[in-house]
């Protein structure tokens, strides 16, 4: 009974001289609960303002804010066509840039005659010219251009080490994420800046927000784009120039590629990957809202979820899943 009561009598004596930092740290864990809540409001509001509110609050026609003309870089990529159309159907006239007439020509002429837009093809190779940019300020001479979109070439090839790249093919794949990019941003602002307002769209993917093993040159090309995005609306934004960040990530293929595709996973469709058409009409949605988004609101969740993981456990369960396919 006696050691009973001693260790209740050593319980309570410890308890009295801890009392002030049971407290202590009782404020600390509320605060940063409360802290905790307030970034989840946060987040939930912001997910409201820019995916939601916009669509169902009427706004200005897009041809008033910006512009009755679209400059399209990139639009043998599924989304940048389906982006292009997007415009077209808002009465968005399109000029295509493109190194590749026929991945364009039937798009062109498809919207002309389901939107009565007019529809240019501007063949620049700037790769193998390097005056190709004198046929793109022909094109756009006289016209009020209010878009550019400019969208990076993603890669649906396996997982392949930077060594294992051919020569050609990498420096093919970083001049036009990277280079003409740049410069199709160059050409268009002067005209923007002249008439004091325009939108500039950079389409890159979520797979700038964390490392990827095997992806490398996709990685540093979209955080590229990414980063360029936001200096650029630092630089111009407060000149009338919206620059936006896309930064989406799983689309689903094109109808057309999933025909021809053997690999079923890329064409699979659903909440998380959605057509190319579903993400275009959520991504017009968010201009003048975000400058940097992912354009679509489960996107959304999946980048405050990627966020929230330490980039260690990131990196090595990227290394587990290359290493295992």
């Amino acid at each position: 009974m006696a050691t009973v009561d001693s260790f209740q009598f050593l319980y309570r004596e410890v308890s009295r001289s801890c009392s002030p930092y049971f407290e202590t740290l009782a404020l600390v864990g509320a605060l940063y609960t409360a802290r905790r809540v307030l970034l989840l409001l946060r987040d939930c509001c912001a997910l409201l303002r820019v995916h939601f509110l916009p669509r169902v609050i009427p706004s200005k026609k897009l041809s008033q804010r910006f512009g009755d003309w679209a400059v399209v870089y990139g639009a043998a990529e599924p989304v940048a066509r389906a982006y292009a159309e997007e415009l077209a159907r808002h009465g968005i006239s399109i000029i295509f840039v493109t190194k590749d007439h026929t991945s364009v020509r039937d798009t062109a002429a498809s919207l002309s005659q389901s939107y009565g837009v007019e529809t240019v093809v501007i063949l620049a190779d700037f790769s193998l010219d390097p005056a190709a940019s004198k046929s793109i300020e022909e094109a756009m001479r006289g016209k009020d251009i209010g878009f550019l979109v400019n969208c990076v070439e993603s890669s649906s090839s396996a997982p392949q080490s930077l060594i294992d790249m051919p020569e050609q093919a990498l420096l093919e794949f970083v001049r036009k994420n990277v280079a003409v990019a740049t410069l199709m941003t160059r050409l268009v602002l002067p005209g923007m800046l002249e008439r004091g307002r325009g939108a500039v769209v950079n389409i890159s993917s979520g797979a700038c927000s964390r490392p990827l093993p095997g992806r490398v040159t996709l990685t540093a090309s979209t955080g590229y784009l990414d980063h360029f995005s936001r200096a650029l609306h630092l630089e111009y934004g407060g000149k009338g120039i919206f620059v936006q960040s896309l930064i989406p990530f799983q689309i689903a293929s094109s109808e057309q590629q999933a025909a021809s595709s053997s690999s079923t996973p890329l064409s699979r469709q659903g909440w998380f990957v959605p057509k190319p058409e579903v993400y275009a009409r959520h991504a017009v949605s968010t201009l003048g809202v975000s400058n940097r988004t992912t354009g679509y609101w489960p996107h959304t969740l999946q980048y405050g979820l990627i966020r929230c993981i330490p980039e260690w456990i990131w990196v090595l369960g990227s290394r587990v899943l290359i290493s295992s396919s």
